[in-house]
């Protein structure tokens, strides 16, 4: 611990136990998502064309606070195994819309238990994992309304 500044010392830090807490929950998501043979990013791409199918990228990557180096080369493996298809926006052959396969939708009901089986590993109540969440979406509506 550091007498003349405490506010430096690692234990005081939120940046750290917000980066030592995200990668807790994707080291438990890990071995879930790994039967699927499904990365966590694949995994959250997934989740937003679960609730609406045939996105642009960019909408994608807004939701999923990707950057497009990033998204693109996951939606070309996502492709790969034809879990989503691409196609060109007619009215601009810039766009690119992402689209589920048959493969895709049905991977929403392997997943279904996943988050049942994280409040399980997270060793904590629904009630603190729901107020966590909270706190997180006001930090983060917070630091983009700045």
């Amino acid at each position: 611990m550091s007498e003349k500044h405490p506010q430096l010392d690692l234990e005081n830090q939120l940046c750290f136990k917000l980066y030592a807490a995200s990668r807790q929950v994707t080291k438990l998501y890990q071995p879930l998502l790994k039967q699927l043979d499904l990365t966590y990013p694949q995994y959250i791409v997934l989740l937003i064309l679960w609730q609406q199918d045939g996105l642009l990228v960019k909408e994608i990557g807004a939701q999923a606070e990707l950057n497009s180096n990033t998204l693109t080369p996951l939606l070309k493996r996502l492709e790969q195994r034809e879990i989503v298809i691409r196609k060109r926006n007619p009215d601009d052959e810039r766009q690119m819309f992402i689209f589920l396969t048959e493969k895709g939708r049905a991977l929403e009901a392997h997943c279904a238990c996943i988050p049942a089986q994280m409040l399980q590993s997270s060793g904590m109540s629904l009630e603190q994992v729901s107020e966590l969440k909270s706190l997180l979406e006001q930090f983060l509506q917070t630091q983009k309304s700045r």
